[in-house]
């Protein structure tokens, strides 16, 4: 879904492969029988585009925790089992790490039930951990936060750790391409600071042309990224002042360029901002997981958060153009050494409860 949970399976795919293992990666949607896996993502993607509420509907159902039976994705992902088992089987796989919450139960179902014979770990790549990223099958969880971590393990009573996110090193204070940026970026605003407005891989935000003017109007640049939604980046670059632009392979050089992201999901492009240093402010977040994100990174004093339009000049007045970001609060650990322990252990997993 999106681009983000691609991102961060390549760069484990990267680590893995630098620390002398083998890595295959496959797209759990993909596994699922009769397309139901392209249904799945354009249902998504409609939905969190065009009918938010809808989303949060079932976000609400589906996601977050409550009293009583709730509904949950266990028997979406048993749909896959069969053919995870022959992806395991034929690539002579020592362990599965999930990096997306439906594979995360397809893995801890197969566990419980002793289905998968291997290991499985959960990179959850949220700060908004919802239940269906919790099973107690899964034998690791690994986390971007110590406070993630220690929720995971009084939730689950299963091992959780932090490792940190999962980003490339070129994400990094002053990387390539800044300079080059900043005098593209200077061209289009003269003495306005560019602030980056992000809508994600697929353009996603909630009046996104209404704070492009309020950005514009109070003396910054927005510079909208609107990833591969052509129409939405027609739309913005319609309104005076805005620089929109559509997919950008250089991430790091663009962000360090800019005085801050206006962030509506907490999902990658806010986690490269703390690593390249700029501040993050989360602002009309998308519903379900980037409201509950957006906030959980605020009160873990990573990034600010604004109510409104008023809040968003004045946090963005306050911090100025030459502000950094608490990326040193971000954890930075070690994620293949846990998953080393883990396939040496060879530990079986637990309980069949879908959290």
């Amino acid at each position: 879904m999106g681009a983000g949970h691609d991102a961060v399976a390549v760069e484990l795919a990267r680590r893995l492969r630098a620390a002398g293992h083998e890595a295959l990666h496959t797209d759990v949607l993909e596994l699922l029988p009769a397309r139901i896996g392209a249904g799945l993502r354009s249902f998504y993607r409609s939905s969190i585009r065009y009918a938010p509420l809808v989303y949060a509907g079932i976000y609400a159902s589906f996601f977050r925790a409550g009293d009583g039976p709730r509904p949950g994705s266990t028997p979406l992902a048993a749909l896959a089992e069969d053919r995870l088992r022959t992806e395991v089987a034929d690539g002579r796989a020592d362990a599965v790490v999930a990096v997306f919450h439906l594979a995360a139960q397809l893995t801890g179902r197969m566990r419980a039930r002793g289905r998968l014979t291997v290991p499985s770990a959960v990179v959850i790549t949220d700060f908004a951990v919802h239940r269906q990223w919790l099973h107690r099958g899964n034998d690791l969880h690994l986390c971007l936060t110590e406070e993630i971590a220690q929720d995971v393990r009084l939730r689950l009573g299963r091992p959780a750790t932090a490792c940190g996110p999962l980003l490339p090193d070129h994400f990094r204070p002053h990387p390539a391409g800044e300079s080059y940026w900043r005098r593209r970026l200077a061209d289009a605003a003269g003495r306005r600071a560019p602030v980056l407005l992000s809508a994600g891989a697929w353009g996603v935000g909630s009046r996104l042309g209404a704070t492009a003017r309020l950005l514009s109007r109070a003396g910054y640049l927005p510079v909208a990224l609107c990833g591969r939604n052509e129409r939405l980046r027609r739309a913005l670059a319609k309104v005076p002042g805005t620089l929109a632009m559509g997919w950008v392979e250089d991430m790091p050089g663009l962000i360090a360029a800019c005085a801050a992201v206006v962030d509506n999901a907490a999902g990658q492009t806010a986690l490269e901002a703390l690593a390249v240093g700029v501040p993050v402010i989360g602002y009309r977040p998308i519903p379900g997981h980037g409201a509950e994100g957006v906030h959980r990174m605020a009160a873990l004093g990573l990034t600010e958060y604004a109510d409104d339009a008023w809040q968003l000049v004045r946090t963005l007045d306050r911090l100025g153009p030459d502000a950094s970001a608490p990326g040193r609060r971000l954890v930075r650990g070690d994620i293949i050494r846990p998953l080393e322990r883990l396939t040496a252990r060879g530990v079986m997993g637990g309980s069949d409860d879908d959290t």
